[in-house]
């Protein structure tokens, strides 16, 4: 055995020096390296504390907005006042860029992105062990240099992956994860994106856009399959104009999905003479538009941002909206029906704006506004009293990170940041003030005994009985180290 051991040691310390010919093949790894692999990242930590029990996301770090009044038996307390605080570093980010391959004139790249978001589990998803999640993924090919008359050239890129929406790539100056969520859109999504750059102002974008993590709302909760059985990926149209330190840009989002595939028709049966129920397929069906302006300006160390979205169910994008159900069939029981429902879009205006001043220290503010407009046309009526009509709250598919009794909403956002090289802190005052209406509380027969359901006007499907305010401070730190 000794015999055995001594010479694969020996053979073990000798083989850093032997010369095995591996130092052309590892220069040229590292050759490729440098010219065409950018690796970036981050370790961030955020530590939060909010005086309002309120909706929020990823670890509690990813706000939306404070919950509603609730009040206990003798309505002695409101059981959503209570502080919380947490501090987690799930959101560590790691990144490659791939650039510098070209076949012939075309241009390709590609971009990797991950963090530690997957994993928690429990309600509201604060528990657990944080796993690598993806963010993005994504392709590029760019073809560059095209004659655009005699003085101008063109560029057209395209990216295929999970990549930012378009409506969600342009933020507010916040430290906080939403970034603006739920006053701005919020999405990476698979999608394939066309930008046209023609000469040196205009660049003009179209793409298919499909969905992933960031769901539509349906009869079912939030889920792919409205999209899927649709068979008609979200499209997207914008234009932008670029100009010194100035640019606007427009653009829409057309969205039309499938709520149900089977439902319940009433059919004469032949042999009896008689109505009948049976499942059928169904062609169910909405589509919605939702437009949006975006403007900034900069000019050395100050920049401005603005953006507004007029949104009809945009809750696939994290925005306060949905849809309702506006007819289910026809009240004759023995009038013949094909089992299909018809629905009207929920509209929400979204709007933001935001300054940031300074570099090594730096001072940022941002201010937004989101309003519920109703339905654009009415909802089903569901029950009537003192002849108004209401609808099911089940029967209006609001946000999932929402409310349907949700009017209106407010924030503001003060931000300090010390940039020290690559290590960043950052303190924010995110104030979010939310109005809410009462629902229409009404005890109806069940299956197991008398159950309350929840019911909205249904002219609009807006709670409007005793509009209230409430409001959360959530004071938030912010360190992180880019590398």
């Amino acid at each position: 055995m000794k015999k055995i051991i001594f010479p694969l040691l020996l053979l073990i310390l000798l083989l850093p020096a032997l010369p095995l010919g591996a130092e052309p093949k590892e220069s040229a790894v590292k050759d490729e390296l440098k010219n065409h692999f950018q690796f970036y990242g981050f370790v961030r930590n955020f530590f939060a504390f909010d005086t309002r029990e309120s909706v929020a996301g990823t670890g509690d770090l990813f706000y939306y907005l404070p919950k509603d009044v609730n009040m206990n038996e003798d309505g002695s307390q409101d059981l959503n006042t209570r502080p919380s605080f947490r501090f987690l570093a799930l959101t560590t980010r790691l990144g490659v860029d791939v650039t510098g391959y070209r076949v012939g004139r075309m241009s390709l790249g590609a971009k990797v992105e991950t963090d530690f978001y997957a994993g928690l589990t429990g309600s509201p998803k604060i528990n657990g062990t944080a796993q690598l999640r993806l963010r993005q993924a994504y392709m590029t090919i760019g073809w560059d240099d095209l004659k655009l008359g005699e003085e101008n050239s063109a560029s057209v890129d395209l990216k295929i992956g999970q990549a930012w929406h378009p409506m969600a790539a342009d933020q507010p100056h916040v430290i906080a994860l939403e970034t603006g969520t739920p006053f701005n859109p919020f999405s990476r999504t698979p999608l394939v994106l066309m930008d046209a750059s023609l000469g040196k102002h205009f660049v003009l974008s179209a793409g298919a856009i499909w969905q992933m993590q960031y769901l539509s709302s349906g009869p079912n909760g939030a889920s792919a399959e409205y999209i899927k059985y649709a068979c008609t990926p979200e499209g997207y149209v914008g234009a932008t104009f670029k100009t010194g330190g100035f640019s606007a840009k427009a653009g829409l989002s057309i969205l039309s999905i499938k709520p149900r595939t089977v439902g319940t028709g009433r059919y004469l049966d032949s042999s009896s003479g008689v109505m009948s129920d049976r499942m059928v397929k169904v062609s169910d069906r909405i589509t919605t538009f939702s437009p949006f302006l975006y403007l900034q300006y900069k000019k050395g160390n100050f920049e401005a941002k603005a953006k507004t979205v007029l949104s009809q169910a945009g809750e696939h994008v994290n925005l306060m909206s949905g849809y309702g159900i506006s007819w289910m069939g026809p009240s004759d029981p023995s009038a013949a029906y094909d089992g299909h429902y018809e629905y009207t879009p929920l509209r929400a205006s979204s709007t933001w704006a935001s300054v940031s001043y300074g570099k090594k220290w730096q001072v940022m503010l941002m201010g937004g506004y989101v309003r519920n407009l109703g339905t654009a046309g009415p909802l089903v009526t569901d029950y009537t009293e003192n002849g108004t009509d209401y609808t099911d709250a089940e029967h209006l598919y609001f946000s999932g990170n929402g409310f349907s009794n949700l009017n209106s909403m407010w924030r503001i956002v003060p931000t300090a940041a010390c940039n020290f090289g690559k290590l960043t802190l950052a303190v924010e005052w995110n104030i979010t003030s939310a109005q809410y209406g009462d629902y229409k509380k009404v005890s109806v027969p069940g299956a197991d005994g008398p159950q309350t359901r929840k019911y909205l006007l249904s002219a609009t499907g807006l709670a409007s009985d005793n509009l209230h305010w409430v409001t959360n401070h959530r004071l938030q730190m912010m360190i992180r180290y880019t590398f």
